[in-house]
């Protein structure tokens, strides 16, 4: 069976302010309260055909995106969705969530 690469693109980091209505708690054993994740929108990574984790991907993002990369990277889609080879899915850190696009690339 062929394999694909996937273009992964941070679509939005959502601000903490968000999901706790302006009172954003401290990090534990830090004076500061939680910041949106590190991760810019807009910025894309490739993943190759032998599913790697990119130089500089979150690990914990990774894991939350790996299951749907995997399909899209064996040529799978999740239908009915926004279009073939297109997948959007999100990292599952409830404090600061990342929503991803998945783009299988044909090449």
């Amino acid at each position: 069976m062929p394999r694909n690469r996937v273009k992964v693109t941070v679509q939005k980091c959502v601000d903490p302010a968000i999901i706790f209505d302006g009172k954003v708690p401290n990090m534990p054993g830090k004076d500061e309260p939680y910041k949106k994740c590190s991760f810019e929108e807009g910025r894309t990574w490739i993943v190759e055909k032998n599913m790697q984790m990119p130089e500089g991907f979150c690990g914990w993002a990774w894991r939350d995106l790996y299951k749907d990369l995997s399909v899209m990277v064996m040529g799978g889609d999740f239908d009915p969705w926004v279009e073939k080879g297109v997948m959007y899915t999100s990292c599952s850190d409830g404090i600061r969530p990342v929503s991803f696009k998945l783009e299988r690339l044909e090449d």
